[in-house]
């Protein structure tokens, strides 16, 4: 071997390493920890108790008796609380009620600023190390944005990625996690993902029945979750992300129209919740639900899913045959799928064939905290949290759907037994959970 054949084969090895290296780090897939999150909590004051909402409408006067009626009888079968909350907007005197832009930021700085804190500091990371801010409100768009609101607030570094997402519906919480994740799992960092929702300065003062419904089950609520890469800080996750899934059915004029904001023939400006919207619902879940299962399911389940399947086929008996599902309390210990409603909760049980407890998170939801739209499975997590119920290696299924129509999922495996965080917005209730 010649001496130059000696001298350029450590620089070989060298190279190969060094190349190695390089593909390996690219080729690394992270893994995405839940450091925490915090739900917000309004002050007492601000609860938006049927009297309130109905003051509101008289001293207006833009209600008729029929959709005052309407509107009576819907919040008192809707499974939402006096306990909820309201926005800012609904406690000004009547002359400031045309002021809803700086209404509208008063809500979002309340309870943005408020979420974010809360979490800085009970996951002790400073701001400027975060490398990626997503914020998702549906009816808000302020310029600047929402999410350099929280620049401006908190002082991140320059190098912050800061997203906003609007129009997305009440799944763009699970969505924003899905985006976090896939920015985050080639590198080591934190994200901060921040859900909410401006009600305030949507308010419908209409006669629209469709669109009275959101006055009744809409209310206030944010969600500011915590996400990291770096696999030092696994012993204080909280969980590890597993998957996530996402579908769209806005192909369909249907799906897209089911749940659409639009002017009234008054030239009303509200959300229409159609009649098609609760089978719209049930038919994209079950396609949703449908691609899911493989990825989930045990392969017993599969079977049995497959043969009930087959047999009904066999017996001609084409309905039964689509009314199979699959038992996902098999694939999951624990479920948070978004309450958006009595109905759909109802609809969401029955084409899931779910029991009384796997409904209770999202009835109780629901009934304390109202529909708050895309942050509203993370008050599930916490109430299940809050009664003690996740334990280490459960795996948690969060499905969230909303306006287009879509759909996303996502699964948690659980790191730690859980426990009641300081600011669990169920602290000091939920012994009086769950109510009948």
């Amino acid at each position: 071997m010649t001496p130059f054949l000696l001298l350029s084969l450590p620089l070989f090895l060298l190279t190969m390493t060094i190349l190695f290296s390089i593909i390996r780090g690219r080729l690394r897939r992270y893994p995405i920890l839940l450091l925490g999150y915090s739900c917000y909590q309004p002050d007492p004051q601000r609860r938006a108790m049927q009297d309130v909402c109905e003051y509101l409408g008289i001293r207006t006067g833009l209600y008729c008796d029929k959709s005052q009626s309407f509107m009576r009888a819907i919040y008192r079968k809707s499974g939402v609380s006096d306990e909820s909350y309201g926005p800012p907007y609904l406690f000004q005197p009547l002359h400031q009620l045309d002021r809803k832009h700086p209404l509208a930021i008063q809500e979002a700085e309340e309870s943005l600023f408020s979420v974010v804190s809360t979490l800085l500091c009970k996951t002790d990371v400073e701001p400027h190390e975060i490398s990626v801010v997503i914020v998702a409100c549906s009816m808000f768009s302020p310029s600047p944005s929402l999410s350099s609101m929280l620049v401006n607030r908190f002082g991140f570094a320059e190098s912050v990625k800061a997203y906003t997402l609007c129009g997305m519906g009440c799944n763009a919480g699970t969505m924003c996690v899905d985006m976090a994740s896939r920015l985050l799992c080639k590198k080591s960092g934190y994200a901060l993902i921040v859900v909410t929702e401006g009600m305030g300065g949507n308010w419908y003062f209409g006669n629209n029945r469709h669109m009275l419904v959101t006055n009744c089950i809409f209310r206030v609520g944010s969600t500011a979750l915590l996400l990291t890469s770096d696999p030092v800080q696994r012993p204080k996750a909280k969980m590890e992300l597993v998957l996530t899934h996402r579908t769209h059915h806005g192909a369909d004029d249907s799906a897209y129209g089911a749940a659409i904001q639009m002017d009234d023939d008054e030239g009303m400006v509200g959300v229409a919740l159609t009649k098609d919207l609760i089978r719209v619902a049930g038919t994209s879940l079950r396609q949703h639900i449908s691609t899911l299962a493989p990825s989930v399911l045990p392969l017993s389940e599969m079977v049995r899913y497959v043969c009930n399947v087959a047999k009904s086929y066999v017996a001609g008996d084409k309905k039964a045959a689509k009314a199979q599902v699959p038992d996902f309390t098999k694939a999951f210990e624990q479920i948070c799928f978004h309450a958006g409603g009595k109905a759909v909760i109802d609809s969401v049980g029955k084409l899931m064939k779910f029991e009384r407890g796997v409904l209770e998170p999202a009835r109780m939801t629901l009934h304390r905290f109202g529909n708050t739209s895309s942050s509203l499975v993370f008050y599930e997590l916490a109430y299940i949290e809050a009664k003690g119920r996740v334990k280490k290696g459960d795996r948690v299924w969060m499905l969230a759907f909303g306006t287009g129509f879509k759909a996303c999922s996502v699964v948690w495996r659980a790191l730690k037994d859980s426990s009641l965080d300081p600011d669990n917005p169920w602290k000091g209730c939920i012994h009086r959970y769950p109510v009948s």
